[in-house]
C-alpha cells in the first residue's frame, strides 16, 4: 500500500507512539492494553486528517491481526498443554527430578544449557518455556533464587535453541528472507552466537556461586517432595515433543496430538466434565500446600486471554505502521547514505530492534530489515549470510524483551514474571546484538560476498 503520509509526519506520528508505550508502560507502569490502544486510535485519526481513508487503514489494522493468527492460536493450545501436564504429573515429575539432580550452585548454569539442549531439539522457545521453563521456575524459586533471574537464564537457553535449531521457524524465516541455504547460515550463526552463550554460561556461575538454600526453604521442599511422586508416564509426552519436531511436524498439529495423548490419561481417571474445565480454567491443586499452590494452579486457555489481547493490539499496531507505510517513509532516505559495512550492520540491528517495539511481532521485526536492506548488503560486498546473521541478532532475539511484543508478553505469561524483570537478566538476548557489532567492528566472522 502506497502510504499518503509524508516522512515529516510518519516521523512525528512513530515519536509520539514511542513517547507513549513508553511513559505508560514504563514510567506508570501501565499494562500495555490501554496505551496500544490509544496509540492505534491517534495514527487512525492522524491517517484521515492526511487523505488515509477509514477503509485504508481499517484493511491495514486487519492485515496486522490476521499475520499472527497462528501464534495467537498457539497461546491457547499451550494453556491447556500446561493444564493437562499439571494434572497428569508431567511438569510435576520434572520439578521432582530437578530438586533430586540440581544443586543451588549449578542450578543456573544448567538452566541455562538443559532449556538450549531441548530448544535445539525441538526447535521452538515457546514450548521449551511452557514445558522445561515452568519446572525449572518452580525448582529455582523454591531453592531461594529471584524469580527474575530463573526466567531471564531459562529464556537465554531457549532463545539459543531456537535460533541455532534447522527445525526452528524464526530461523528458516531468516534464511529464506536472506536467499541463504539453512545450515550454511547456521553455520555462520555460531560466529556471534556461541559467544553470547558462553558469555551467558560465564554470567550465570557467578550469579550462582556460592548460592546457599535457605533453611527455611529446604523446610519447603522437604514437606513438598513428598506431593509431587513422579510417574513413568512423562516419558510419553516429552518424547512426542523430540519425536513430531524431528519430523518436522508444526507446531500446532505437534500441540494437539500431545493434547490428545494427554487427554486420554486424564479422562481415563476423570470426567469429562472435568476435562473440559481444565482446558478452559486451569489445573488447581487439591492440597492446601501454600507452596504446591503456587506452583501448581496455571494453566488453562483463561490464563492466556490478557495475553491475547494485547497482542492482537500490538499487531494491529504493526500493521497500521506497515501497511500505512509509515516505517518505510521512515526508513526509506536513510539508507542511501549507508556507504560501509559497519554503517550496514549497524543501521541493520538498529532496524530490527526498532521493529521489534514499534511492531511488536517477531516475524515481522525480521522480515523487514531483511527485505530492507538486502541489496545495499550486496551494494557493500557483504555476504548475504551477513544479512541473515545480523537480522537473527536483533529481530529475532529481541521481542522476548519487548512487554507488548508477541515473544515477550507470551514469556511473561508463562513464566509469571514481568518483562520489565527478566529483561536484565536475559542475557543471551543482550549478547546476541553486542556480538554482530563486534563482529562489524573487527571484522572477524563477516562474511564478505564472492565475488
Amino acid at each position: 500500500m502506497v502510504s499518503k503520509l509524508k516522512t515529516k509526519i510518519s516521523v512525528t506520528l512513530l515519536l509520539v507512539a514511542v513517547a507513549i508505550l513508553a511513559v505508560g508502560v514504563i514510567g506508570f507502569g501501565l499494562s500495555p492494553i490501554a496505551p496500544l490502544m490509544l496509540v492505534i486510535g491517534i495514527i487512525i485519526v492522524v491517517a484521515r486528517c492526511f487523505g488515509v481513508s477509514w477503509q485504508a487503514s481499517q484493511k491495514a489494522l486487519l492485515s496486522g491481526v490476521s499475520s499472527g493468527i497462528a501464534p495467537l492460536f498457539l497461546f491457547l493450545l499451550i494453556g491447556s498443554l500446561i493444564a493437562l501436564w499439571l494434572a497428569t504429573g508431567v511438569i510435576p515429575t520434572m520439578i521432582w527430578v530437578g530438586f533430586k539432580l540440581l544443586s543451588p550452585q549449578l542450578f543456573l548454569p544448567t538452566a541455562l544449557l538443559s532449556t538450549a539442549i531441548v530448544g535445539t531439539l525441538i526447535g521452538s522457545a515457546f514450548t521449551t518455556l511452557s514445558t522445561v521453563g515452568v519446572a525449572l521456575m518452580g525448582v529455582g524459586t523454591l531453592m531461594g533464587f529471584d524469580p527474575a533471574l530463573i526466567a531471564g537464564t531459562v529464556l537465554s537457553g531457549a532463545i539459543f535453541g531456537d535460533k541455532s535449531s534447522p527445525l526452528s521457524d524464526s530461523t528458516n524465516l531468516a534464511s529464506a528472507i536472506s536467499e541463504t541455504d539453512l545450515f550454511a547460515h547456521i553455520k555462520n550463526l555460531m560466529w556471534t552466537t556461541l559467544p553470547a552463550l558462553i558469555l551467558s554460561l560465564v554470567m550465570t556461575i557467578i550469579l550462582g556461586f556460592g548460592h546457599q538454600t535457605s533453611g527455611e526453604a529446604t523446610a519447603k521442599i522437604s514437606r513438598l517432595l513428598p506431593l509431587l511422586a513422579p510417574t513413568w508416564w512423562a516419558i510419553v509426552p516429552l518424547g512426542l515433543l523430540v519425536i513430531t519436531a524431528w519430523q518436522k511436524v508444526p507446531a500446532i498439529p505437534a500441540l494437539m496430538i500431545n493434547i490428545l495423548v494427554s487427554s486420554i490419561v486424564f479422562v481415563t481417571q476423570h470426567s469429562l466434565t472435568a476435562w473440559a474445565d481444565l482446558l478452559v480454567n486451569g489445573f488447581k491443586t487439591s492440597s492446601h500446600n501454600a507452596t504446591l499452590m503456587a506452583l501448581m494452579n496455571r494453566g488453562g486457555m483463561s490464563a492466556m486471554m490478557p495475553t491475547v489481547m494485547m497482542i492482537m493490539l500490538a499487531l494491529a499496531f504493526g500493521g497500521l505502521l506497515s501497511g500505512l507505510g509509515i516505517l518505510s517513509r521512515v526508513m526509506t532516505p536513510v539508507v542511501v547514505y549507508l556507504k560501509t559495512q559497519r554503517a550496514m550492520i549497524v543501521t541493520t540491528l538498529l532496524t530490527g530492534i526498532a521493529a521489534n517495539f514499534l511492531v511488536g511481532e517477531q516475524y515481522l521485526a525480521t522480515i523487514l530489515p531483511g527485505q530492507l536492506f538486502k541489496d545495499s548488503f550486496k551494494r557493500v560486498g557483504l555476504s548475504p549470510l551477513a544479512l541473515g546473521r545480523t537480522i537473527e541478532d536483533s529481530g529475532t532475539v529481541m521481542n522476548y524483551l519487548v512487554p507488548w511484543g508477541v515473544a515477550g508478553a507470551f514469556a511473561a505469561q508463562t513464566l509469571g514474571v514481568s518483562v520489565l524483570a527478566f529483561a536484565p537478566f536475559t542475557f543471551f538476548a543482550l549478547f546476541s546484538p553486542v556480538m554482530s557489532l563486534l563482529s562489524a567492528l573487527t571484522g572477524i566472522g563477516l562474511k564478505q560476498l564472492e565475488k
